[in-house]
């Protein structure tokens, strides 16, 4: 009797299919959530697309256009925290940290050394970009952060974050109907 039940092998399949079950769901929940994801960030990158050149030509106020970025984004995603935010310079190549003349040679503002204040604030800035979106001929960079609890629970269980945070950004420059404004830089030494 007992090597008869040894050598049966009815339910095995069912055995088996139970010991993988979990595992399968484990990858369709991952695989769906990642897609999912990649979703999302193509919706938000159009979406961020059409605001900047809405903005680049619109005289809608600039919440009016980021509204309707965190609209398609909740369309999608609807609990997404999304964070809109502009940087203006007068023109591309302003797109980088403030010149130092570095004497010492080591790479960095020290005490003595000057800079170009290219925004006026008179403070060396990694990121000289003034807030808002410029004026006329200006450059904006345009970035937006979201942030979605992912679809599944389960994400813990492989090490993954409960919430998911996307970024995108685009530079477009202002449709010159004005006189653009351009402040002069000045040479300070601190």
């Amino acid at each position: 009797m007992t090597r008869a039940l040894i050598r049966d092998r009815r339910g095995a399949t069912l055995v088996e299919f139970a010991i993988l079950l979990p595992v399968l769901m484990l990858l369709l929940m991952g695989l769906m959530d990642l897609s999912y994801q990649a979703y999302v960030q193509a919706v938000l990158e159009g979406a961020l697309q059409k605001a900047a050149r809405d903005s680049t030509i619109e005289s809608a106020p600039i919440s009016t256009i980021d509204n309707r970025v965190a609209t398609a984004i909740r369309q999608v995603a609807r609990n997404a925290t999304v964070t809109p935010n502009r940087l203006f310079y007068s023109s591309f190549a302003l797109i980088k940290p403030e010149e130092i003349f570095d004497t010492n040679g080591n790479g960095k503002l020290d005490a003595g050394e000057c800079y170009l204040d290219i925004n006026g604030n008179k403070q060396w800035d990694r990121d000289p970009g003034r807030s808002g979106q410029g004026g006329a001929s200006d450059v904006t960079v345009y970035r937006v952060q979201v942030t979605y609890t992912r679809l599944f629970p389960l994400a813990g269980l492989v090490g993954w974050s409960k919430q998911v945070t996307l970024t995108a950004s685009t530079r477009f420059k202002n449709q010159p109907y004005n006189t653009q404004m351009i402040p002069t830089p000045t040479k300070i030494c601190t």
